[in-house]
């Protein structure tokens, strides 16, 4: 398996051009997947954004290097009723479920290396995946380039995120928080004790047990199942709701240009460039 980072740049050199022309070309061979630089974020305020230099072999997820992560999927178009609704109980239901079954993972798992073994002790990483993006716009029968629909799927996986991350803190009340929490304070300790008593009432309030949990691949945004429509592009901002990411690709594109397949990898690093910029000024707790 082959995977190549890429940096689109509108003002590449020839080189440059040469370089996504090859990709371009070798889009369809199943031991390639091309992806794009990012990092791996946390709903919690206190622990910091990571920098994702490597991509796991088996589940395509970028990740920062050494790090230990149980993977989950679920996808939106199972909990889609018959009105076009989501049947938002059941969705929490599974998403909870999602959390537990991976808590208990990280409990039972031998890794193998020392420090991934170190890694899902420290931060206990689920990457839960939430597909179906596209297939439940088409469902509904939503506009996909309207931004009611952006807007109506962006609440979505404000629920989804909201619901992962509270069941995460009600085990960090019941089991512990993730370690990681303790070793960003041991470099608080010496400070003043107003700085001391607020990160303590910060862990206490925003405490997680699980750094990371909701994962996304861009390719979700497009109906399964069909080549992939570009009209879909508008929904891309998704992508800054996760907290990890895949590049792995599951639908078609031979239809696709040169130019449509540079641009999609374009689109989507502005995303994660903006979601980055974003990520400079100081989270309040």
């Amino acid at each position: 398996m082959l995977f190549v980072v890429a940096e689109p740049n509108r003002h590449a050199t020839s080189c440059g051009e040469r370089v996504w022309t090859s990709l371009w070309k070798m889009r369809d061979l199943p031991s390639v997947t091309v992806a794009l630089p990012t990092a791996v974020s946390s709903p919690c305020p206190l622990l910091a954004d990571e920098p994702a230099d490597t991509l796991c072999s088996v589940t395509g997820i970028h990740v920062p290097q050494g790090t230990a992560w149980v993977p989950a999927q679920l996808d939106l178009s199972h909990f889609v009723g018959r009105n076009g609704d989501i049947c938002l109980r059941a969705l929490e239901k599974a998403l909870v479920a999602c959390v537990d079954r991976g808590d208990a993972r990280h409990d039972l798992a031998v890794w193998g290396a020392a420090a991934l073994q170190r890694d899902s002790r420290l931060n206990r990483r689920l990457a839960i995946a939430v597909r179906g993006w596209g297939c439940i716009t088409k469902l509904r029968g939503d506009n996909p380039q309207s931004i009611t629909t952006l807007r109506k799927l962006e609440e979505l996986a404000a629920f989804a995120i909201a619901t992962l991350a509270a069941r995460s803190r009600a085990l960090a009340r019941e089991r512990g928080h993730c370690p990681a929490l303790d070793a960003v304070g041991e470099h608080i300790a010496d400070s003043s004790p107003e700085i001391v008593t607020r990160w303590r009432r910060a862990v206490s309030d925003t405490a997680i047990r699980h750094r990371n949990l909701l994962h996304m691949s861009p390719w979700d945004i497009f109906p399964a199942g069909q080549p992939a429509d570009c009209r879909y592009l508008d929904l891309l901002p998704l992508l800054r709701c996760a907290n990890s990411l895949s590049f792995r690709r599951g639908v078609d594109i031979s239809h696709w240009s040169l130019n449509e397949f540079r641009g999609f990898y374009e689109r989507v690093g502005a995303i994660l460039q903006a979601g980055s910029d974003a990520g400079l000024i100081a989270k309040q707790v």
